[in-house]
């Protein structure tokens, strides 16, 4: 076998003109809004990551518990000599969970943003697994991509943890099965995790930690526009609210302004109310039947699926047929 390249493949990562047309058209628009893909850049990363590890984020301790608990359950939805490709991989910790209970994966291909850890995170991989096919690629997951040629004769597994697909809109979520099921092909499997509905109080403690991780990534996104776009957001001007809002089974994060103020941002002047807002992202919760339905209407058929012991979160395995 021939050694792999060291280097991720670079395809559509949203290049600097990208980032600012969608930040002007979202903060001249009304509401104001930033899509929540561009809280991924270096610091951001990190800053997630400390997220899951505050005491408050239940979401990826019962999606790591069961992970452990029903790996090898999941793993049978896996087919032998697959390439496996994780949308928006982040850290490896939940690959690792499957590839270790399934080992005939042929190939693991993790696809994010951030290319500084999708790198580091891929080489340890490699070191690892040595016998893996690791192929990182750099891209955005939400807009179409195309996988590494030389995996055309393989079968397909999709793994979307983290409950991300509750970050799109409904109508952007059945977007995003309905081209995940052409990428990855008929009969394709996809392993997708979801956040459930639940008590309001564990919502709104989960993306308001004590700690104030997820103010500060939240803040980070106004940092990255400075850094980026030439902005001059004051930082100190902005406040964090998430809320979940009952109605609509999502929780909203929203960054507030405390007073009156212009701010320019890649030579244009914005102008913010007191209290007025940036809309930066939604984390829509589902009932099990709710997404049933959903990933039916797109063409994947419920074939698993499993919950922690609370029964706060859900792993689906779902079977392409359209």
């Amino acid at each position: 076998m021939a050694p792999q390249s060291q280097a991720a493949v670079r395809q559509v990562a949203p290049p600097p003109s990208s980032l600012a047309r969608e930040v002007i058209a979202g903060l001249t628009a009304r509401p104001k809004r930033i899509t929540p893909k561009y809280f991924y850049d270096e610091t951001g990363a990190q800053l997630f990551e400390a997220i899951t590890q505050t005491p408050e984020y239940y979401l990826t301790r019962c999606e790591m518990a069961i992970l452990r608990e029903r790996a090898a359950e999941i793993a049978h939805f896996i087919p032998d000599g697959a390439a496996v490709v994780e949308f928006g991989s982040g850290s490896s910790q939940k690959a690792r969970l499957l590839i270790a209970a399934a080992p005939t994966i042929a190939a693991y291909i993790p696809v994010d943003i951030s290319s500084k850890m999708l790198m580091t995170e891929a080489e340890a991989l490699r070191l690892d697994r040595p016998q893996l096919r690791v192929l990182p690629l750099e891209a955005d997951f939400t807009q179409p991509f195309v996988l590494p040629p030389e995996l055309t004769s393989l079968p397909h597994t999709g793994f979307f943890p983290g409950s991300t697909i509750g970050n799109f809109e409904p109508h952007e979520a059945c977007s995003f099965l309905r081209h995940a099921g052409r990428m990855l092909g008929k009969t394709a499997t996809l392993i997708i995790g979801v956040d459930l509905v639940k008590d309001a109080s564990a919502l709104n403690a989960a993306y308001n930690d004590a700690a104030g991780v997820t103010a500060r990534f939240n803040l980070n996104l106004l940092a990255r526009i400075n850094r980026e776009l030439n902005g001059s957001f004051d930082l100190t001007a902005f406040s964090h609210h998430a809320f979940y809002n009952s109605e609509r089974h999502r929780i909203e994060m929203h960054l507030a302004s405390k007073k009156r103020q212009k701010v320019k941002v890649a030579g244009r002047v914005i102008e913010f109310r007191p209290g007025e807002t940036i809309h930066t992202e939604n984390s829509y919760k589902y009932t099990l039947e709710s997404f049933s339905a959903l990933a039916r209407g797109t063409g994947w058929d419920p074939a698993a699926v499993w919950t922690d012991s609370g029964g706060q979160f859900s792993v689906h395995a779902l079977k392409f047929e359209a």
